[in-house]
């Protein structure tokens, strides 16, 4: 006997999903580079039109950092070449803690402008804004409670 397969009718709901407008940069010409510290890695984009404009994972720079702290390390390459408001940055960041972040992203920057001009090598060079700080977190030792942190020792 013949066993007759039957097809089962798979019904589509179509739903509206209203995404949020993202900010959008857009331009023809861009200089990326990429920052890095501890475990942040940031891929910077510095764009000629919309100078002053700051975006950090689709953020602007004060919400995404709201330490101002942060924020005056972040645009430091820019003040050291004296090219405060000349570029709009696109930042994509990732990894480690905010402080780390603001780091990698400084140090994207200062690629990205030696990348435009390379007179600014000097100036950036100077005062470390190149140096890529390659200091990590130790790793755990067997044994141990941290890297270097023993058990404590009791003598009874």
């Amino acid at each position: 006997m013949p066993v007759k397969k039957t097809q089962k009718k798979t019904i589509k709901i179509k739903a509206k999903v209203q995404a949020k407008p993202k900010p959008k940069v857009k331009v023809s010409r861009y200089f990326e580079a990429i920052g890095r510290r501890k475990t942040a890695v940031a891929r910077v984009r510095l764009y000629t039109q919309n100078p002053g404009e700051f975006l950090v994972n689709d953020k602007t720079l004060e919400k995404y950092f709201p330490a101002f702290d942060l924020q005056q390390k972040i645009k430091d390459p820019f003040v050291k070449v004296g090219q405060t408001d000349k570029f709009s940055v696109l930042a994509k960041v990732n990894g480690g803690g905010v402080n780390a972040q603001a780091e990698a992203l400084r140090h994207g920057i200062a690629r990205a402008l030696v990348k435009i001009d390379s007179e600014c090598r000097k100036a950036l060079k100077k005062t470390g804004l190149l140096t890529r700080d390659s200091r990590m977190r130790e790793r755990k030792k067997p044994g141990l409670k941290r890297a270097r942190r023993a058990p404590q020792w009791r003598k009874r």
